[in-house]
């Protein structure tokens, strides 16, 4: 009808992985005159605003919203975990009634589209309930969905049990052209925790007939990156890399404080010369494997420019081992990442593997060296070694530690390894084509604007 506009709900899985992918793609969708609405969890919105230090002014084109966190004097608040069990108890009506409030107090801006995780696809119904569109975004590989929508076959057909895990010798394969998954690689697998895989198992497999409602599941990754692992899902959009398309505006999307400085630092070293480190947001080591992280970096002789967040040693405050001196690097607590891998002076990326830096390591033309800790970090780790070739795993000893000596040579390997830097290279112009005027992502997301407005 004349004077209505489409107008998205967008409601992100509350992990700093999850938020930032999402806002970068509502960016995108407000930029084409579509209004668009934020939805947090009151602890991640509050994150936000502590990380940014301001009023979220420069996202003026989205309008911010919360729902309550649901917790109870028995929660732990503190644990990142809380959420995942608090907000599908409560989330529901809370966002039952503020879309209702949004519809009643702009009736030409009615919620036509919800935009969820699929990790939380019972929003779906809310959905349906309301008459707005039912849309999943996946932030992990495309790969990853094939196989959350192969669990019940996979069940059936004995590969898997009811916990999630492997039978013995079991490797799953779901196309010769995506690497398999094996034992404690699947995108549940948390060793450390085996409670926690539980959740993150039974949350996709309660979660795959919601997430059949519907048509769209819009991905952070692009046709050319993963063809096969595309050709399994009909529904699948590739729309990314969402880096690429929204690359120097993520300010209110960091649950941390960016520590700019680094770039500065950047602007003093050799064209390839530095190392980058950084695990993600929720990656944590022992005292031990710190210092062997920062000896190995020592004695590598090279640049670096080291994240280590305050909790990265199990919680408790980072000490660093007597021997190591910072004189050949910069360590802070927090990196503009994508601005940094688009440095020119970036010469390799020692990663946790989580999808967001994978992609954005990618689009970069950065090569790897990979030091994944859990869920589908494992397999985006053999995308980059064995898929794509852009990268070197660092392997742990018997007693589970990538020690110094390993970590140093792997750092000289992958700097006298010229074709693990032109394979990048050339991802990096794929990844790019692709969110251009006529490249595959550029098609899909104008495929789904369109359609918002014919809605």
């Amino acid at each position: 009808m004349a004077g209505k506009k489409p107008h998205v709900l967008a409601v992100p899985f509350p992990g700093q992985g999850h938020v930032k992918p999402l806002m970068r793609l509502c960016r995108q969708i407000a930029k084409h005159g579509i209004k668009v609405t934020f939805v947090n969890a009151e602890s991640i919105h509050h994150k936000l605003l502590s990380a940014s230090q301001k009023q979220q002014d420069e996202d003026d084109s989205i309008v911010m919203e919360t729902v309550p966190d649901g917790f109870t004097s028995e929660d732990d608040p503190n644990n990142p975990f809380t959420l995942l069990e608090t907000l599908p108890k409560t989330m529901p009506q809370n966002l039952t009634d503020l879309i209702q409030r949004i519809n009643t107090s702009s009736p030409n801006e009615k919620v036509t589209c919800l935009i969820a995780d699929i990790s939380f696809s019972w929003i779906f119904e809310i959905a349906d309930k309301m008459g707005a569109e039912p849309v999943g975004f996946w932030t992990p590989s495309i790969a990853s969905l094939a196989l959350t929508f192969h669990i019940p076959k996979l069940l059936e057909q004995g590969n898997l049990n009811i916990n999630g895990s492997l039978e013995n010798g079991v490797i799953i394969s779901l196309s010769n052209e995506i690497p398999s998954w094996r034992k404690d690689e699947l995108p549940w697998s948390f060793s450390s925790d085996p409670e926690i895989g539980k959740v993150f198992f039974e949350t996709p497999k309660r979660g795959i007939k919601d997430a059949s409602k519907a048509n769209w599941w819009l991905c952070n990754s692009c046709h050319e990156l993963e063809p096969a692992a595309t050709q399994l899902l009909p529904n699948a959009l590739p729309i990314g890399p969402l880096n690429l398309l929204d690359s120097n505006n993520v300010g209110s999307t960091n649950f941390f404080s960016e520590d700019s400085s680094c770039l500065r630092w950047l602007d003093t070293q050799p064209d390839g010369s530095v190392v980058y480190v950084s695990f993600g947001s929720t990656g944590v080591f022992s005292q031990q494997q710190l210092d062997e992280l920062a000896l190995g970096l020592e004695l590598s002789g090279r640049a670096f420019l080291w994240v280590v967040r305050p909790d990265l040693v199990n919680g408790s405050p980072v000490v660093y081992p007597p021997e190591f001196g910072t004189g050949l690097g910069k360590i802070v607590e927090w990196a503009p990442q994508n601005r940094v891998l688009s440095h020119p002076s970036i010469g390799c990326f020692v990663s946790h593997c989580g999808w967001n830096s994978t992609t954005e390591g990618v689009a970069n033309g950065v090569p790897f060296l990979c030091w994944p800790y859990f869920a589908d970090q494992f397999h985006n780790e053999r995308y980059i070694c064995e898929r794509w070739e852009i990268g070197l795993k660092i392997d742990f000893d018997e007693e589970g530690i990538r020690s110094r000596y390993e970590i140093k040579n792997k750092i000289d390997m992958i700097f006298s390894d010229n074709k693990l830097k032109e394979n990048a290279l050339k991802l990096k112009e794929m990844c790019g084509k692709s969110v251009v005027d006529g490249g595959t992502s550029w098609n899909n997301l104008k495929k789904f604007i369109d359609h918002l407005y014919r809605r």
